[in-house]
């Protein structure tokens, strides 16, 4: 038996963060949790930011109780978190502000002013990305009208999981998947658009040097846990776009043995697409909101986001503020006894976006397109799971036609693939076989793609070759398919009532 390589991943998600211990050995991974945190924004003075400092000291602490799991060597540390928000370092190299939450106001109304100085299809003809109100694109447009003046004092601008890279090593770099998240990115050069950047009227010097996947950015300092290894480890920037990493991890085999294959990513956001050679940057991309990210070893992810578990987060929320706790299990059960579906809502709706109210939207919701209203919370858990269901199922057509290539299973891996009524209400509304898992696809392809970086695995087909031996996937068949036809009839009624709007 060879000796076990040892890597750390830092997996950072909108609520949650955690540090991961991945061992090595034979061909298989072994995954352990060695800590966990809460993410939490701040409301300051208005403004939803993320609060570094604590997340800062909170990885710091992680690190060091893996280093003692790991006891005392690892051969490296990656990082990897959501996309699109960003800080801004001054030129000495200091944090000018917290960032701010995507989920923040301040971009509202903004996309149409971007649009008077940048036409939508030359924004999309360059970067090839979904049209979002919370793209860095417009984050900044939104900065640049409210501070202009911070753009004088900056020094570098730094996405999430970049920020922490630097924060370890010292090194201000911008890996390529969490870039290509921005729409400041040419998705076809690979490198940052200046048109774009210029007609916003942002320094392009701000913007740091672009590293692929699996580049080596650095030691350990001491400052960031580095005391509690034998030999500072290395720092390598994985997929750091966490669903990059989570598609990376996705076990599937070649399209020519069982057919095309199509992902979902599933947690607080839902990811559907497929993984292509290179970007589908045509109008029918763009007329289906379509965007196209950057994958490791050069491919592109073609997908579409979905506000995703959100809703249920949300719901549970709610009702913990008036005094029942629920947990997902206990919220995913009363869903499956509340029966079949009669009402759907759709995701990417803005009432959906930030609520007071999560339950009362979605009722409100049913009330306004005139369906029947689900009342209890199992029914409206039931609704929300539903229409997700549904809404997998017409954006994997869409999928299928910008691509060219139709899917023929799906795979389901992240937080959101154990439930599996979920699963299970998606293989019915799209009438293929589902395959569900890894859970925990984020910190396999982090720890994998360094794995990779050192020479530990030879190719992507070989990484999934590993995630295939070390982890238990379900399969869940279509069943029902008349009613599931029936069921997405009426959800399309429901789209053409809201375009009608």
């Amino acid at each position: 038996m060879t000796a076990a390589r040892q890597f750390l991943a830092i997996d950072l998600g909108a609520e949650s963060g955690r540090v991961m211990l991945g061992q090595l050995r034979d061909k298989k991974l072994l995954l352990q949790e060695v800590a966990r945190f809460p993410n939490e924004p701040v409301k300051m003075l208005g403004t939803l930011s993320w609060d570094l400092p604590r997340l800062y000291r909170e990885i710091q602490l992680g690190i060091a109780l893996g280093g003692k799991k790991a006891g005392g060597k690892v051969d490296g540390i990656g990082v990897d978190s959501w996309g699109v928000d960003f800080g801004l370092l001054d030129r000495a190299g200091d944090l000018l502000q917290n960032p701010v939450h995507y989920r923040d106001p301040r971009t509202e109304g903004v996309m149409e002013e971007v649009f008077r100085r940048i036409p939508r299809e030359k924004i999309f003809s360059e970067t090839g990305i979904q049209f979002l109100a919370l793209n860095t694109i417009y984050q900044l447009a939104a900065l640049k009208k409210r501070c202009p003046e911070i753009f004088q004092a900056a020094g570098k601008l730094l996405f999430m999981a970049d920020w922490i890279h630097y924060l370890l090593t010292g090194r201000a770099a911008a890996e390529l998947t969490l870039s290509s998240t921005s729409q400041l990115l040419s998705a076809e050069r690979r490198a940052w658009s200046a048109p774009i950047v210029e007609a916003l009227g942002i320094p392009m010097e701000i913007l740091p040097p672009l590293v692929e996947p699996g580049t080596l950015l650095g030691k350990l300092r001491d400052e960031s846990g580095g005391a509690a290894f034998r030999d500072a480890p290395a720092v390598i920037a994985p997929a750091s776009h966490d669903t990059a990493s989570a598609i990376a991890a996705v076990p599937a085999v070649s399209a020519g043995k069982s057919g095309a294959w199509g992902y979902l990513s599933s947690g607080t956001w839902s990811l559907l697409g497929v993984e292509l050679g290179c970007p589908r940057i045509t109008s029918q991309a763009m007329e289906r909101n379509f965007t196209n990210e950057g994958g490791v070893a050069g491919t592109t992810r073609l997908l579409r986001n979905i506000n995703g578990l959100w809703l249920v987060q949300e719901c549970r929320q709610r009702w913990a503020k008036e005094g029942e706790d629920l947990d997902y299990g206990k919220l995913t059960a009363l869903a499956e006894g509340a029966g079949s579906g009669r009402s759907f809502i759709l995701p990417g709706s803005p009432a959906f976006f930030a609520p007071k109210d999560m339950p009362e939207a979605i009722r409100e919701f049913c009330r306004r397109t005139g369906q029947v209203v689900p009342r209890s919370k199992g029914e409206v858990v039931r609704t929300a799971l539903e229409s997700l269901a549904l809404t997998y199922r017409l954006v994997a057509e869409e999928a299928g036609e910008v691509s060219g290539q139709k899917i023929e299973r799906l795979h389901v891996v992240g937080g959101g693939s154990q439930n599996l009524l979920l699963n299970q209400l998606t293989a019915n509304a799209l009438g293929i076989p589902v395959l569900a898992g890894p859970v925990e696809a984020t910190a396999m392809g982090n720890i994998l793609v360094q794995a990779k970086a050192i020479g530990e695995v030879g190719s992507i087909a070989e990484l999934r070759e590993i995630v295939r031996g070390s982890t238990q996937i379900l399969e869940f068949a279509p069943r029902c398919g008349a009613e599931w036809e029936e069921k997405y009839a009426a959800y399309r009624k429901v789209i053409a009532h809201e375009g009608e709007k």
